[in-house]
């Protein structure tokens, strides 16, 4: 067995660290780029959405680098993510691949048992002890938090950072020298010596920069190639941004959920405006845009692939918050057409907007 998985942001630095302690064989993918999207746009259903062509011609080069196997999470809900699997490997087979899935849906989807089943399919490499194993998951997760916690902090000191572009650059070595590393307890010190590094980045308390919140599809929101790097470019435009949706938040959103302790704070601040589950993250976004405007950000931007339901949904209902908070919200709607001049032209739109709000605000 040979395991490749689909880029989810940083989800991508814990499994490596937990395959490398496991040692278990693996394909780690490739960022994603314009090349694996060309090839999975070309082999996909026209009006899918964008992530399934992202991660499929993904699999495709992770195949010809020997993989065999795909670990992909399952689906939350009713929304397209829950077939991917199924096209995907219909798709792969008429290429001549015969690819296993390993699909994690949530334990009460599909029963407590088959998911354990599935699990045992990960099997770990000869002389791996019961401790050992409860040891690399320890630190998976630990590392999923660490550099979680890393990019949110760089991402907010952003603002307010004395020598343009440090933050960005502190974040871009820590991510590089990471995945140089192998196993979990190198990549965990790593990480400490990070945070150590931003703290000491020398910022202006007295300034007072635009805070900008990204809601919406979460597979957009994680994956930078998918959005473009717009949090990349809000750092360049000397904006402190904010995502709620990530690795360690989705790990304690699907531990919670069985005992529907999962999300309290979006389920309460979306009940006025969408009570219900429609499938995908649609209500983590309303409740993000809610607590965003709440929190005293300066406005939010929704991305999500053109097709989306969920999204579309949510999209909908934004206008609506967006006028009763009196809080500017931006859609961006992503696919394999979308052009980068373009998309970076609303942006600098948007912030400047956001900027004479702020401006007559003081005054």
């Amino acid at each position: 067995m040979k395991i490749t998985f689909p880029n989810l942001g940083n989800a991508r630095f814990a499994a490596k660290a937990l395959f490398d302690d496991l040692s278990i064989e693996y394909v780690l993918p490739s960022p994603g780029n314009h090349k694996e999207l060309e090839l999975g746009a070309s082999l996909s259903p026209e009006e899918i959405c964008l992530p399934f062509k992202i991660m499929l011609g993904g699999f495709i080069e992770s195949i010809e680098k020997g993989a065999d196997t795909v670990l992909i999470p399952g689906s939350c809900g009713p929304c397209r993510f829950g077939e991917y699997c199924e096209l995907q490997m219909n798709i792969l087979k008429s290429l001549g691949h015969n690819i296993d899935f390993i699909v994690l849906d949530y334990p009460k989807s599909i029963g407590t048992n088959e998911f354990l089943d599935r699990i045992k399919k990960i099997k770990p490499g000869k002389g791996v002890s019961k401790k050992e194993l409860i040891n690399a998951l320890r630190n998976a997760y630990k590392i999923i938090n660490q550099i979680d916690n890393i990019d949110k902090k760089a991402r907010h000191l952003t603002g307010f950072e004395i020598n343009k572009g440090e933050c960005k650059n502190i974040l871009r070595d820590c991510k590089m020298e990471a995945l140089a590393l192998h196993g979990g307890k190198s990549m965990i010190s790593l990480f400490k010596g990070y945070s150590k590094k931003l703290n000491k980045v020398i910022i202006d308390k007295n300034r007072n920069p635009l805070k900008i919140a990204i809601i919406g599809e979460i597979y957009n929101i994680l994956e930078p190639f998918s959005n473009l790097y717009i949090e990349d470019k809000l750092m360049d435009y000397g904006v402190s941004s904010y995502k709620k949706l990530c690795p360690s938040w989705w790990v304690k959103n699907a531990a919670l959920s069985p005992f529907k302790l999962n999300s309290l704070d979006i389920r309460l601040s979306s009940k006025e405006y969408l009570p219900y589950y429609i499938g995908g993250h649609g209500r983590e976004c309303i409740g993000e845009a809610v607590m965003s405007a709440a929190q005293g950000f300066d406005g939010a931007i929704q991305i999500f692939p053109m097709g989306c339901m969920p999204e579309i949904v949510s999209k909908a209902i934004l206008p609506t918050i967006s006028q009763a908070k009196n809080f500017p919200i931006m859609s961006l709607i992503m696919d394999e057409m979308t052009g980068e001049a373009g998309y970076d032209t609303r942006i600098e739109a948007f912030i400047d907007l956001l900027e004479r709000r702020k401006r007559r605000c003081v005054i």
